[in-house]
């Protein structure tokens, strides 16, 4: 099966240029040819919104995977695996630094690590890897829209916008359309060319990082210059390896059901309205193929790689920064700690990996700096948050410093969520805090039993709740780090509004949510006025 998919890739492969060496990469010290002999090789393929739980059963019958399929099959895959932010760029800060969000202070896709911030990347090429970065990485501060980051700021600020456009469906191509997303592709096929041509002839051991947009929803036009990302976009090819009759609808709450966080989601996301079974399936199809795309560049890379044969000297990790809601609970993209947004991928083979691993440990990105380090025998640096999975994989006695945990944490701090979120999962449980002054209540879930979380149980297992709480708090101080939110996007927006002068109404009423400011601009000033006054 294996032989037949790499002859397929062969021969869409066909088409590529002749190999060329990339620009981009860092050569660190080199080490002798027989220290390299005992030194893997490293790569990493990340995506961008991929549902984890597509990577293993039953997930995976609705779409073909066949290379997530061929890694499972070849190395392990790990069942509860987890973001540390849902949302890009904070997501990817903790992956590259091994730090959760809090501790790096990385609030929301604006404010990040810092330009010079050493990464796991630095360490290995400082220990003598060559290194590789290509395609998506974003994880420093600085980027994303103007309107995203206000956003962010506003987002405790007592009005509903509908800041999003509504998600939709949009075929294109014909069934020969294969490049769907040629931003990918092109950096797809840069990092296999350079691994045809250059990888096998290196004298030092090298580590490779792809980052892909797939299967992230691409920017939606009608929004205009602020434009949001609600389009589910493919081909017919790639639709075809979607099983659409296995497609399931999901539950809904009422509206005056949900909790109370998850309607300000939900109406900011524009999924307020009324949608039919049809509309949902299409975009939930999509989705599908669109990481069927994703799936066909990691295939790329593993066929790269076995024809430089080095893959047998390779560790290779697939995972995402974060997953894709899909229509799941009311609402599209990610910014949620339900399991379609805050689960991810994390697929691991490679030198004496056991075949065909399904690892139900709890993980989580963090984990990647200090594994990948452990890989290549790297001294680790001390505070981080993660840890290494070698344990987990039997190639290396547990540490030292005791087991992995038992548990996974993740937080929010941006945008189209109206409080800061702090999740822990333990076991069967998930619970997910608030501390922003609205009232949340916190959210427990049994997951063993309720596996949709449409059940919040907090109030009927107090006991539960408050022994998870306690772990939480001991974890992070999530009432400080909340505050701490505040003070930051208070001061991000008055040191904003102050830059613009006499420009700041005009320019506020034209950012993303411009057609439902415009109706009443005084209004949704006076309330931004109002949150201002309150204590910094």
């Amino acid at each position: 099966m294996a032989c037949t998919l790499f002859i397929l890739l062969l021969i869409l492969n066909s088409t590529l240029q002749a190999p060329t060496r990339c620009q981009n990469g860092n050569a660190g010290a080199s080490p002798t040819n027989a220290t390299r002999r005992h030194r893997p090789n490293i790569v990493i393929v990340m995506t961008d919104s991929f549902d984890g739980r597509l990577t293993f059963g039953p997930g995976n019958l609705t779409v073909q995977l066949p290379f997530t399929n061929y890694m499972r099959e070849h190395g392990a895959v790990f069942l509860n695996s987890y973001t540390n932010s849902p949302i890009c760029c904070p997501s990817r800060a903790a992956m590259w630094s091994g730090k959760f969000v809090h501790l790096t202070e990385s609030w929301n896709n604006y404010k990040c690590l810092d330009e010079n911030y050493t990464t796991w990347m630095d360490l290995l090429q400082r220990d003598g890897y060559y290194t590789q970065k290509l395609g998506k990485v974003d994880y420093k501060s600085g980027d994303h829209s103007l309107s995203n980051r206000v956003e962010a700021w506003t987002r405790d600020v007592d009005f509903l916008l509908q800041q999003e456009g509504r998600p939709v469906a949009n075929l294109t191509g014909d069934a020969s359309t294969v490049k769907v997303m040629e931003e990918d592709w092109n950096e797809t096929d840069s990092a296999a060319r350079w691994i045809r041509s250059a990888a096998a002839t290196l004298s030092q051991p090298f580590a490779l990082y792809l980052g892909l947009n797939l299967p992230h929803p691409y920017p939606t036009p009608a929004m205009g210059e602020n434009k949001g990302a609600s389009t589910f976009q493919t081909s017919p090819y790639w639709l075809k390896k979607v099983s659409r009759q296995l497609i399931t609808v999901p539950k809904w709450l009422p509206l005056n059901e949900m909790h109370q966080v998850d309607y300000y989601s939900t109406y900011t996301k524009n999924c307020s309205w009324h949608f039919t079974q049809e509309e949902i399936k299409d975009i939930r199809a999509f989705y599908y193929a669109m990481c069927a795309e994703a799936d066909a560049m990691l295939g790329e890379i593993l066929s790269a790689l076995r024809d430089a044969k080095v893959l047998g000297d390779t560790f290779v990790i697939f995972t995402s920064d974060h997953g894709e809601l899909a229509m799941e609970h009311r609402q599209f993209y990610k910014m949620s700690m339900y399991e379609g947004s805050s689960h991810v991928p994390f697929l691991l083979m490679g030198p004496k990996v056991q075949a065909k691993q399904q690892i139900a440990h709890l993980i989580s990105l963090v984990d990647v700096y200090p594994t990948v380090l452990d890989m290549a025998g790297a001294s680790l640096p001390s505070r981080v948050s993660g840890h290494s999975l070698l344990p987990l994989l039997s190639l290396k006695a547990a540490p030292q410093a005791g087991p992995l945990p038992d548990w996974v944490f993740s937080e929010y701090h941006g945008c189209d969520v109206n409080a800061s979120t702090y999740m822990l999962r333990r076991g069967q449980w998930k619970y997910i805090a608030y501390a922003d002054g609205s009232s949340a209540p916190p959210q427990l879930f049994d997951l063993s039993a309720d596996q949709e979380e449409l059940h919040n149980v907090a109030a009927k297992l107090p006991s539960i709740t408050a022994s998870l709480d306690k772990l939480l708090r001991s974890i992070v101080n999530y009432p400080a780090v909340s505050k701490a939110v505040h003070q930051y996007n208070k001061q991000q927006f008055i040191s904003w509004r102050n830059s613009l002068g006499n420009n700041y109404t005009d320019v506020i009423a034209n950012l993303r949510w411009h057609t439902d400011w415009q109706k009443d601009p005084k209004n949704y000033e006076n309330a931004i006025n109002k949150w201002l006054q309150g204590d910094l």
